[in-house]
């Protein structure tokens, strides 16, 4: 198995299969053309995690080099196969599980290796830092999900292996248990001058005090799936006019 700029070559023998195809960087092709041909392989099969542009960018110049080229892909775009939750993928001794796990975006797909217990965690799970999300509600139901699939070794869209990937989605996890919180706390406080509720950006000038403000209107979209988040558990409301959100009174018992 090798990587190189977010792709994942898997396969020892002359026919390999390729998860992700990076953004479509002439350095890509060279450096892929440069192991295959070291290897004596080609590559008849991709498997694509999702839909962003540094993962699906390389697609064309692929089907250059392999016109015949086979392309799995949940939801998929035109010319591409359909990959289903629990699909198996072999190749040469290895065993590729398909495991829907949206968030990051609706079509996510991670992949098990089976033989090392391990993952394929896509942009769900990052080497370095932590994940964007579409959907902090599904997000969250796929990291639950994710860490009762394997125990071994992570291998992230973006960044290094991460030995142990069951630990790394449980920090993703209580990383942003945490940030609910902390966010549900804020909401309790009283605000001033008598509004009915909090602005999104109030809530992360609080939260996010002491960082630059550049990094305040990333914050906000981050806030702003919290809340919609405990907004679907019925714990916040918003008044529509103001875009101001409070927390949700308990019934009396």
């Amino acid at each position: 198995m090798a990587s190189s700029l977010f792709t994942l070559q898997v396969g020892q023998g002359p026919t390999r299969l390729l998860i992700d195809t990076g953004e479509g960087k002439p350095s890509w092709l060279t450096s892929l053309q440069k192991v295959l041909s070291s290897e004596k392989a080609s590559i008849d099969r991709v498997i694509l995690t999702h839909w962003h542009h540094d993962h699906v960018g390389g697609i064309p110049d692929l089907l250059t080099l392999y016109p015949t080229l086979k392309i799995y892909k949940h939801k998929p775009s035109k010319n591409q196969i359909d990959v289903k939750h629990g699909e198996i993928f072999k190749i040469d001794d290895t065993t590729l599980r398909a495991f829907y796990c949206p968030g990051h975006t609706n079509d996510h797909m991670a992949l098990v290796l089976e033989e090392e217990n391990a993952m394929f965690t896509g942009d769900n799970v990052l080497g370095q830092g932590t994940a964007v999300f579409e959907d902090l509600a599904a997000y969250m139901d796929s990291l639950q999900k994710m860490q009762h699939e394997f125990s071994g070794q992570a291998y992230p869209g973006h960044g290094p292996v991460i030995e142990n990937g069951k630990a790394k989605i449980q920090e993703y996890i209580r990383h942003r248990q945490e940030r609910e919180g902390q966010i549900v706390d804020v909401l309790g406080r009283e605000v001033e001058g008598g509004k009915k509720g909090w602005k999104s950006m109030d809530l992360v000038r609080v939260i996010y005090k002491g960082y630059p403000e550049n990094l305040h209107a990333p914050a906000e979209r981050g806030v702003l799936q919290v809340l919609e988040k405990l907004k679907k558990e019925g714990r916040v409301g918003v008044h529509e006019d103001e875009r101001a959100w409070f927390l949700q009174s308990k019934p009396a018992l």
